[in-house]
Protein backbone atom coordinates (compact mmCIF):
# COMPACT_ATOMS: atom_id res chain seq x y z
CA UNK A 1 0.00 0.00 0.00
CA UNK A 2 2.73 2.34 0.40
CA UNK A 3 4.13 1.72 -3.23
CA UNK A 4 0.66 3.35 -4.00
CA UNK A 5 0.35 6.29 -1.36
CA UNK A 6 3.81 7.51 -1.96
CA UNK A 7 3.68 7.82 -5.53
CA UNK A 8 4.48 11.09 -7.26
CA UNK A 9 0.83 11.88 -8.39
CA UNK A 10 -0.54 11.31 -5.12
CA UNK A 11 2.71 13.52 -3.38
CA UNK A 12 2.14 16.16 -6.25
CA UNK A 13 -1.45 16.61 -5.80
CA UNK A 14 -1.25 17.23 -2.09
CA UNK A 15 1.91 19.06 -2.20
CA UNK A 16 0.22 21.73 -4.96
CA UNK A 17 -3.08 21.56 -2.53
CA UNK A 18 -1.10 22.85 0.39
CA UNK A 19 0.41 25.67 -1.83
CA UNK A 20 -2.90 26.47 -2.89
CA UNK A 21 -4.18 26.74 0.83
CA UNK A 22 -1.50 28.81 1.76
CA UNK A 23 -1.87 30.99 -1.25
CA UNK A 24 -5.74 31.65 -1.15
CA UNK A 25 -6.13 32.22 3.12
CA UNK A 26 -4.67 35.53 2.29
CA UNK A 27 -6.33 36.95 -0.97
CA UNK A 28 -10.14 37.26 -1.46
CA UNK A 29 -12.15 34.47 -2.61
CA UNK A 30 -12.94 35.03 -6.51
CA UNK A 31 -14.09 33.29 -9.94
CA UNK A 32 -10.34 32.24 -10.35
CA UNK A 33 -9.75 30.70 -6.58
CA UNK A 34 -12.79 28.41 -7.50
CA UNK A 35 -10.82 27.69 -10.84
CA UNK A 36 -8.20 26.66 -9.24
CA UNK A 37 -9.88 24.65 -6.22
CA UNK A 38 -11.59 22.51 -9.13
CA UNK A 39 -8.38 22.20 -10.83
CA UNK A 40 -6.84 20.52 -7.88
CA UNK A 41 -9.72 18.80 -7.38
CA UNK A 42 -9.69 17.19 -10.64
CA UNK A 43 -5.79 16.37 -10.10
CA UNK A 44 -6.06 14.59 -6.81
CA UNK A 45 -8.88 12.54 -8.55
CA UNK A 46 -6.69 11.69 -11.35
CA UNK A 47 -4.10 10.55 -8.92
CA UNK A 48 -6.59 8.52 -6.68
CA UNK A 49 -7.97 7.23 -10.22
CA UNK A 50 -4.68 5.62 -11.33
CA UNK A 51 -3.55 4.60 -8.35
CA UNK A 52 -6.93 2.48 -7.86
CA UNK A 53 -6.19 0.98 -11.83
CA UNK A 54 -2.56 0.38 -11.39
CA UNK A 55 -3.91 -1.72 -8.12
CA UNK A 56 -6.58 -3.56 -9.98
CA UNK A 57 -3.92 -4.75 -12.85
CA UNK A 58 -1.16 -5.77 -10.55
CA UNK A 59 -3.75 -7.96 -8.90
CA UNK A 60 -4.92 -9.41 -12.57
CA UNK A 61 -8.44 -7.76 -12.50
CA UNK A 62 -10.17 -6.56 -15.56
CA UNK A 63 -9.40 -3.00 -16.08
CA UNK A 64 -11.65 -1.41 -18.79
CA UNK A 65 -9.60 1.03 -21.46
CA UNK A 66 -11.57 3.01 -23.72
CA UNK A 67 -12.44 2.44 -27.36
CA UNK A 68 -8.93 3.97 -29.55
CA UNK A 69 -10.47 6.56 -32.16
CA UNK A 70 -9.73 5.37 -35.96
CA UNK A 71 -6.64 8.17 -35.99
CA UNK A 72 -5.45 5.71 -33.04
CA UNK A 73 -6.25 2.66 -34.43
CA UNK A 74 -4.31 3.97 -38.03
CA UNK A 75 -1.62 5.01 -35.83
CA UNK A 76 -1.09 1.59 -33.92
CA UNK A 77 -1.20 -0.48 -37.49
CA UNK A 78 2.15 1.44 -38.47
CA UNK A 79 3.71 -0.02 -34.90
CA UNK A 80 2.53 -4.03 -35.46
Amino acid sequence: MRKYLFGTGIIGAITSGYSLLRGTREEQFTWRTVVAWLSWGLTLALAIGTIVEVRRESRGDIVTHPEPSKEERRQLKRFR
